[in-house]
């Protein structure tokens, strides 16, 4: 089904084949979202500290009404189900929602845990359930490439469901409490990340900025894995695009080593890099059949589109192809967000923040900067 023309399919491009149109508006600062057991779109609606249901009940490709499930849900970022559960990332803290009475309201609230660090210059908090019922919650970093002295900061979490710390993290015992829930550190701000169907954790990550316009590549496709290091503030991928296997990430001179890294030879390097300062936010792979079969398998990451860089880059939804389970090469897939090339994103119509999956093989990005949904779905046959 696709609704009328719109400002979104006035100004916004996608492929051949492909039809965009403003699924929901009027949003305060939509960023994650994510798909309810009842099959709806929840969206964590940062600048209301509220969690939105979006609900399409006569199947016309447009939500019905934006109704508010949750309220004084403080900088609400990350947002996933989890056994009747709505888990939610706030600015200092894990909590679950569940609607207790089918009101549609969510109605009872539990602390899971507070043993994140509090919001400061990264502020949004992320948190995903790996395919081991684990709880992943990345932080981003107090400062542009400053060393933590928070070791939970820059960092992926790990917690059992119930917020304690799994016995197998890869820091459970150590002296320092605050190392105990880490899974892996040296990301700077990784804003999202997702789990494949062979259990491999690929995420985002947004690098340091003041070395230039084209230094360090941004790295859009991290695989993590218990215990590394990825290297920030001490090193950097150094490739664009698909990095070669065998490859050494680099000294930003910037930063003395330290922290137990004496050497970029200690880190890992990104799995596929892009240009500096596309501040990736969002990141989903599609995974259902309604795309063409070249679409399908591959990542869509919303590019929010750096302020710290002369040379302005776009605020896009870039596809990145993924083949024999990696990434190879990347696309632009959804522009248009822009008045013209030399307008940064800070002052564009739209900058996507989030990318889902709908339950029916549609695409849905919200756009933090005007207070849209879209929906993007798939029309020539």
């Amino acid at each position: 089904v696709v609704p009328p023309a719109d400002d979104a399919s006035a100004r916004l491009k996608v492929p051949t084949g492909f039809a965009v149109r403003i699924y929901a508006k009027g949003l305060n600062e939509p960023r994650l979202m994510t798909l309810g057991p009842d099959g709806s779109l929840y969206v964590s609606e940062r600048g209301a500290d509220q969690v939105v249901r979006l609900v399409d009940a006569n199947n016309d490709g447009l939500a019905d009404e934006n109704q508010v499930v949750a309220k004084d849900v403080n900088g609400v970022h990350g947002l996933e189900w989890h056994d009747n559960w709505l888990y939610v990332a706030e600015g200092d803290k894990i909590e679950r929602l569940q609607d207790t009475n089918n009101d549609g309201e969510l109605d009872k609230r539990e602390q899971v845990t507070d043993n994140i660090p509090g919001p400061l210059h990264h502020t949004s908090r992320t948190l995903h359930f790996g395919p081991d019922g684990m709880l992943y919650v990345t932080t981003g970093s107090s400062s542009n490439n400053d060393p933590e002295t928070d070791p939970r900061r820059a960092a992926m979490l790990r917690f059992n469901a119930d917020g304690s710390i799994p016995s197998d993290n890869p820091f459970a015992n150590d002296p320092n409490e605050q190392r105990r829930p880490l899974w892996a550190e040296g990301l700077r701000n990784s804003v999202d990340f997702l789990f494949l169907a062979d259990g491999r954790l690929w995420a985002d990550h947004q690098g340091s900025d003041e070395l230039g316009n084209d230094v360090p590549p941004e790295e859009v496709v991290v695989q993590v894995e218990k215990g590394k290091h990825y290297g920030w503030p001490y090193c950097y991928t150094p490739t664009l695009g698909p990095v070669p296997s065998g490859t050494k990430e680099v000294h930003d001179e910037r930063v003395p080593f330290g922290d137990g890294v004496q050497s970029c030879d200690q880190v890992a390097p990104a799995l596929f890099t892009d240009l500096a300062h596309s501040a990736p936010i969002g990141i989903t792979q599609y995974n259902q059949k309604a795309f063409p079969t070249d679409y399908q398998g591959n990542l869509f990451i919303a590019y929010h589109g750096s302020w710290n860089s002369t040379v302005a880059r776009d605020c896009k939804v870039q596809m990145v192809v993924v083949q024999n389970n990696e990434p190879v090469s990347s696309q632009s897939f959804m522009t248009g967000f822009r008045d013209n090339d030399e307008q940064q994103c800070g002052s564009a119509w739209g900058r996507p923040a989030g990318v889902t999956v709908g339950p029916n093989g549609e695409l849905f990005v919200s756009d933090d900067q005007n207070g849209n949904v879209y929906r993007v779905v798939y029309v020539e046959q």
